[in-house]
């Protein structure tokens, strides 16, 4: 049964961007089909072609790939054929943006075509996470049902320890799992 699902695994720049790669193999593990979309920005934590081995799947980066030939419109076709969108890990910047209804990139086209479930997997600085604008950012995706697993409290990036801890990949994949039922 889970073969049939696709999930999107929107990457974006984060250090814990590396945690993608788990994120892929579980996914792959429970027979799920994985697509990855990465921003510009991840692509400076960890390589296309690491996610594209895990996932056995082309890495979807740029919204203008298509050479001319095919007819294939992938921001829509990938929204279209998605059962779960997954954005972990998710920076303060992309939530905004979908929070906003910008579409500038691969990953919020997708998210704002699309029908499926999203989940989002916050990752960032304590600061940036407990800011009053981000917080109603996230209080609006919530309310248009968008699902949040995380962020929990742990080692930053910065050298402090406070919330903006990318939630497991095993609480993620638990999460995309529950949203199915």
């Amino acid at each position: 049964m889970n073969k049939l699902r696709h999930i999107i695994l929107g990457v974006t720049g984060s250090i814990a961007a590396y945690k993608a790669a788990e994120l892929v193999r579980l996914f792959m593990k429970k027979r799920y089909k994985v697509s990855v979309v990465m921003t510009q920005e991840a692509k400076k934590f960890i390589t296309p072609l690491t996610l594209s081995r895990l996932s056995q799947n082309k890495v979807y980066q740029d919204m203008f790939e298509n050479d001319g030939s095919s007819w294939d419109i992938e921001h829509v076709d990938l929204a279209q054929s998605a059962d779960a969108v997954v954005i972990a890990p998710a920076t303060a910047n992309v939530i905004s943006k979908i929070a906003c209804g910008l579409a500038d990139d691969l990953l919020t086209c997708i998210t704002l075509a699309t029908k499926a479930k999203i989940v989002i997997a916050p990752a960032m600085n304590e600061g940036m996470y407990t800011n009053k604008i981000f917080q109603e950012n996230v209080k609006k995706l919530e309310k248009n049902g968008i699902k949040f697993v995380g962020p929990v409290k742990g080692d930053l990036a910065c050298g402090t320890k406070g919330v903006g801890h990318i939630a497991s990949e095993e609480e993620i994949v638990k999460e995309v799992e529950r949203s199915f039922k």
